[in-house]
Formats: structure tokens, sequence, C-alpha cells
């Protein structure tokens, strides 16, 4: 199951590469997992080559907080007006909560499917 991340409506991993498909949610949405901002930038592995065949190709951005504010940079998808975005801005209590939705709705899903509640986060 890949993960789809969203900016403004336009979904970021189709808009950059096509070939790719986003990473196991589990890994990329866990508390704590690559996702969640800190003051130190880390880049992190959002989607890999998933066309024509799977292959090597990463999508790769780079997550920082400052301040309230969580910055996604290395970008490169075109913008609803055709210009290219770069970085993305999130306000951090809104960020932070729909991770968490996200993350609370694929547990949801994972119990309906299994009949546990218990969600393993995935090997890195």
């Amino acid at each position: 199951m890949p993960t789809y991340l969203f900016v403004d409506g336009l979904d970021v991993v189709a808009r950059s590469d096509s070939r790719m498909a986003g990473l196991d949610p589990r890994r990329l949405l866990r508390p704590g997992g690559p996702l969640f901002p800190t003051d130190r930038p880390c880049k992190v592995d959002v989607a890999a080559q998933e066309q024509p065949e799977p292959g090597p190709d990463r999508l790769t951005i780079r997550v920082r907080l400052r301040g309230e504010t969580v910055i996604w940079s290395d970008l490169m998808y075109p913008g609803l007006d055709g210009k290219v975005l770069e970085e993305a801005y999130f306000r951090l209590e809104q960020y932070l909560g729909e991770i968490e939705r996200a993350y609370a709705a694929l547990k949801d899903q994972l119990v309906s499917r299994s009949g546990t509640a218990e969600v393993k986060p995935a090997q890195t």
C-alpha cells in the first residue's frame, strides 16, 4: 500500500516523477517517523521507482522545522500554474494533526482487515 502525499491538492509523488509510488505509510507516518520534523533537517525517501518495473531510483525530500513552520524542500514538481515548486510550508500544528489523522486511519483500516489493533512500524 503506497503513501500519497498531497500539497494544496496536488499529488507530490505523481507530479514529481510518474515512475514512482509512495513508500509504505507504516514507515513514513508512524509516530516519530521520518516525516516528523525536527530542528535538524533530514532527507527522507518518500517514494521508490515502480514503473516500468521496480528499480533503484528514489524520490527524496528534505524535512525541517523552523519555529512553528514545517518546510519540505528539494521538491521539483509543477504547481497548478505550471511553475516548478521547490518548497512547501505547513503550520506545525496542522501538519502534525494530519500525520496523526492519517496514521490513525491506517490503523483503523488494518484493524478492520485483520481484527487486531496493533500496527507495527515497517522495517527501515
